[in-house]
């Protein structure tokens, strides 16, 4: 690599957005220079990077004159900028579904399918995040054998529901524990007219219904991992849940394989997977949870177990941290082996 790169991350004072800098810190990401963008409203504001303080600036397509990578932290603002950032000759890795379903645009999860970033056209596209932490479950058992089927229950934070769920959970379980009624107004969805309470509760939607009568983000799991794997035929059938938590997500996942695998020869290749911790002991229950995922940047996997009725079935629990390795994280690893690979 002759020189670091010139850095842009759109949307710096959100959250994925100052998990980006916080990645960017702790993996010592080389920089050649760092612009922090994100919206009018936000333009102003302060950061510390690094030690140094950077001034955030309003995000315009000239903000990307003489950037060499763009990070987009998600949001509506990734399809008017993102092409303008791609035709200044930025390299976008965007956090936004916007693009992910481009037959143009790679989706990436650089552990599973590093190899696509090579075909980009400008624009890398992040996957959904409860599909990153599956993919590293499934990648590993894809390997030994090919993936038929998967059914996935998901139990997802409120953190994914943005800042809003994590202070409509707070303000919830306080109003319960004072013995008040608890308000609802953000999950499952904010702009639909009904709302529920989300403190000791659990809500099976996550997302807007389409006609199918799956819900938005259940079809992107769906999707995205076919796209991801480049198998068009893999059956997915996900249920896609909130739950009181504030940090990681967490998913069953039932997998049938077209040849027997044996628990062993699974949890080897776990073992040897980058990014994912086998934890997995139930003498001494040891298993994920996402109280201990939140903040670190493997995905852990655990509860590995056979079909009971199936020789070609495999049971798996698998946690991440999905404002880390479900965004900020996987981000900044595509930025990674752009660099790694002198590609940008």
């Amino acid at each position: 690599m002759n020189q670091a790169p010139h850095v842009a991350i759109v949307g710096a004072t959100g959250a994925v957005g100052v998990e980006i800098l916080s990645c960017l810190e702790t993996r010592n990401f080389p920089v050649g220079s760092l612009k922090l963008l994100a919206s009018k409203r936000s333009a102003g504001k302060k950061l510390m990077v690094c030690g140094k303080e950077y001034t955030v600036e309003e995000a315009k397509p000239e903000s990307f004159e003489n950037i060499d990578v763009a990070l987009f932290a998600g949001g509506s603002i990734s399809k008017t900028l993102a092409p303008e950032a791609a035709k200044r000759g930025a390299v976008v890795i965007d956090n936004s579904s916007t693009f992910r379903m481009d037959p143009e645009v790679p989706l990436v999860v650089p552990e599973v399918n590093p190899e696509d970033i090579d075909w980009h056209k400008g624009i890398i596209a992040n996957p959904n995040c409860s599909t990153i932490i599956m993919m590293l479950g499934l990648k590993p058992l894809y390997d030994i054998s090919r993936i038929k089927r998967v059914v996935v229950s998901t139990y997802q934070a409120v953190s994914g529901a943005g800042k809003e769920g994590i202070e409509e959970l707070s303000n919830q379980t306080t109003a319960v524990m004072d013995g008040r009624e608890p308000e609802a107004n953000v999950l499952p969805v904010g702009s639909l007219p009904k709302h529920y309470p989300i403190a000791f509760n659990v809500i099976p939607q996550i997302d807007v219904f389409l006609d199918n009568d799956y819900t938005k983000e259940e079809m992107k799991m769906v999707n995205e991992t076919r796209k991801i794997l480049h198998d068009d035929t893999m059956e997915i059938v996900p249920t896609t849940i909130r739950i009181p938590v504030y940090r990681s997500h967490s998913e069953s996942v039932l997998v049938e394989t077209e040849e027997p695998v044996s628990v062993a020869d699974f949890k080897a290749a776990c073992d040897k997977f980058p990014g994912l911790i086998v934890r997995d002991n139930p003498a001494a229950q040891e298993y994920p949870m996402p109280l201990y995922t939140s903040g670190k940047n493997d995905c852990e996997i655990g509860r590995i177990r056979k079909d009971l009725f199936n020789e070609k079935g495999m049971n798996f629990w698998i946690v991440g941290d999905q404002i880390r390795k479900g965004a900020a994280l996987n981000a900044l690893q595509i930025a990674e082996v752009l660099i790694a690979k002198d590609a940008f």
